[in-house]
């Protein structure tokens, strides 16, 4: 037996904190390269800003509104304890798949606020500004809320749903709003490019990191249900002839 047979394997990192580890070291990045320069824009940021500035007829402007109204206030808290309700399969399942939403949503929240407080980056101009807008800039609150939603609704539907094209549609429609409401927060001129990134990435992490605490069972929430067995063939009566 060689050396490398006899030397223990190392146990394997779950995908699911690899993806949160991951997500949080693009974080951390993100934030380190902000504050090496003092918190204010970084180039291509300051384009996009000037970009949206400039390019923002009446009509896109409601459009943004009404979009990035879809990721703040009673929304997302409705939209998490919607997910909850379709998760289930009876009542009692679904006030608990309900409140474990909510609770992920809540935490996520608590940790955002904390983030933004700890690092208070400037907005942008408020003569800049197509929307209201409260608090410091990093990281976006509204990037931050409506991916834990989507993420959130995202889990009821491949609970509950089997098909193949179902799942696939409803989880582009799900990423694809909360892209959206990401980029209205730039589009308004209300953050900066980077704040919308960090809270996509702070998201993402608390999402994997949440998925990683299902798995293993630490976070008891319903299970899809298992697939029917297949019907097997009655047996054959004995052929008298």
């Amino acid at each position: 037996m060689t050396p490398s047979e006899t030397r223990p394997r190392r146990p394997r990192v779950p995908g699911p904190l690899r993806a949160a580890a991951l997500c949080a070291l693009l974080l951390t990045a993100t934030a380190t390269l902000l504050a090496a320069h003092g918190w204010a824009p970084l180039g291509p940021e300051q384009a996009a800003h000037t970009w949206a500035v400039t390019h923002r007829p009446d009509a896109a402007g409601t459009a943004a509104r009404v979009l990035t109204a879809t990721g703040s206030g009673p929304v997302p808290y409705a939209l998490a304890l919607l997910a909850g309700v379709l998760a289930g399969r009876n009542t009692r399942e679904r006030l608990h798949a309900a409140a474990v939403a909510l609770t992920v949503l809540l935490l996520g929240q608590a940790v955002r606020y904390g983030l933004m407080e700890l690092v208070t980056r400037p907005r942008p101009s408020a003569a800049d500004w197509t929307a209201r807008a409260t608090g410091h800039s990093f990281p976006s609150g509204h990037s931050t809320t409506s991916l834990l939603v989507a993420g959130l609704l995202a889990w009821a539907v491949l609970t509950r749903t089997r098909r193949a094209p179902a799942r696939r549609l409803a989880c582009v429609l799900l990423a694809l709003w909360a892209a959206s409401v990401g980029a209205t927060r730039v589009y308004l001129g209300v953050h900066w490019p980077g704040d919308v990134l960090a809270g996509w990435l702070l998201a993402a992490a608390w999402l994997s990191l949440t998925l990683h605490l299902v798995r293993t069972g630490r976070l008891p929430v319903p299970r899809a249900p298992a697939s029917p067995p297949a019907p097997t063939a009655a047996p054959q009566p004995p052929n008298s002839s």
